[in-house]
């Protein structure tokens, strides 16, 4: 442990330069589309980390037709330990721009108000994002204002990036196996749609997209996606009376009549769990409304599935020749759920983030991740943090000394595991 961190004490990081040109590159995914990858833009930065990879000596490293990114590390030991992959996405939401990223280096941050340079109303201010306060003296990374930055995930990515530039430069450091896995569409909710877990070959993952300096997320939300399909009656307005249903006001009444003081996403936090209207489109004869269903208690879905089919049906009472139709569709589950059975993957996190000097602090998402649906495919994932904040926001700033700080997790692990053999 010792020497690991005496070797990190004197290491030239590049996490934080690889991240600054990283963000430059749009790469949003797009709910709309079906192709795979969702944009094709996202393969523009596949390509770099490509090349960076082979450049690194790893000439495993590809990108299939999907625009996923794998390379394998091979074991500096010679005795058999479980392989690791090491997992982050390439993509940026499409909640807020990710189109020209101007990535701004704020030194030494000492506490005042960040004021964006191209747009002055977006400022980002302590009192607004209070784990600030932990930054003091830190070099802070934002965008100009216009746009998101993307440090959800290309934080991620570049500590990764930045983890096998340090084993290949330290080969007396140890370590089992290593996979590499950079994801497209996650924020889409279509990161493990296509991957090839053959290729992945690992025995635990580790997705490096949490937020907070030390935090290990074990938890996500169970989801559920959830329909509601509306078939009105149509009439010529002026000749509608006692004929006409309208699917668009069957539909706007559902919506009226939702919880707002609970089971609402900006009434709820912690552990409550919500039902969340995101889009809703139709005309007089048909409508259409989707919803989110979340909780970290699976089996909530299923009432909260019931809880919109009784709304329904009691606006219907007013309607009484329309139909609807119910789609209830799973999304991803708590990853909880089967890490459990896997004690060490976390225990052995929670050790490199000590012998990083961090304490360790075990959280839940509010939220999904790749590592759901990879821990339920057969490979358990949880989520290291990555210094990312106000994910998908003008807001988003990301610490280069967290950065670097998750750079040192990810080696300090792979070593544990070199060291424990499990």
């Amino acid at each position: 442990m010792t020497n690991i961190s005496q070797k990190f004490n004197k290491y030239l990081y590049s996490s934080a330069q690889r991240f600054l040109t990283y963000v430059q590159i749009d790469t949003q995914s797009d709910p709309n589309s079906s192709s795979s990858p969702t944009t094709e833009k996202q393969k523009d930065l596949g390509k770099v980390l490509v090349q960076e990879l082979k450049q690194l000596g790893l000439d495993s490293a590809h990108m299939d037709e999907y625009g996923y990114v794998y390379a394998q590390l091979a074991s500096n030991i010679q005795e058999p330990v479980p392989g690791i992959c090491f997992c982050a996405h390439m993509d940026t939401s499409p909640d807020c721009s990710g189109k020209h990223v101007k990535p701004i280096v704020h030194s030494n941050y000492q506490g005042q108000d960040l004021i964006l340079p191209d747009d002055s109303s977006v400022v980002i201010r302590l009192q607004d994002h209070p784990d600030l306060a932990e930054q003091i003296g830190h070099d802070i990374i934002t965008a100009s204002g216009t746009t998101l930055l993307g440090a959800d995930n290309k934080a991620g990515v570049a500590e990764i990036m930045d983890a096998v530039q340090f084993w290949v430069q330290h080969p007396d450091v140890p370590h089992g196996p290593i996979s590499i896995l950079f994801t497209p569409d996650e924020e889409v909710g279509r990161g493990t749609d296509h991957v090839n877990l053959e290729k992945v070959n690992a025995t635990y993952g580790y997705t490096i997209d949490g937020e907070k300096r030390g935090h290990l997320e074990n938890e996500t939300f169970s989801a559920d996606g959830f329909t509601i399909k509306i078939e009105g009656i149509s009439q010529h307005p002026g000749f509608a009376k006692g004929r006409m249903e309208s699917a668009i006001k069957i539909a706007s009444e559902i919506v009226g009549l939702l919880p707002k003081d609970h089971l609402s996403p900006e009434s709820t936090e912690n552990m409550e769990g919500f039902i969340h209207p995101v889009d809703i489109s139709g005309s007089v004869e048909t409508a259409t409304i989707d919803f989110i269903l979340r909780d970290f208690k699976t089996e909530k879905l299923e009432e909260y599935g019931m809880l919109l089919k009784s709304i329904t049906h009691q606006v219907l009472k007013n309607y009484p020749h329309s139909k609807v139709q119910f789609i209830q569709t799973e999304q991803y589950r708590n990853m909880n759920e089967i890490l459990v059975k896997h004690p060490a993957c976390l225990e052995n996190a929670m050790e490199a983030m000590r012998r990083a000097g961090l304490q360790p602090e075990m959280q839940s998402i509010r939220g999904g991740t790749d590592g759901s649906r990879l821990t339920f495919m057969g490979l358990p994932c949880p989520n290291i943090f990555a210094g990312e904040h106000a994910f998908h926001s003008k807001q988003e700033w990301v610490s280069i000394q967290d950065m670097q700080k998750a750079t040192e997790t990810i080696v300090h692990l792979a070593a544990i595991y070199a060291e424990k053999g499990t």
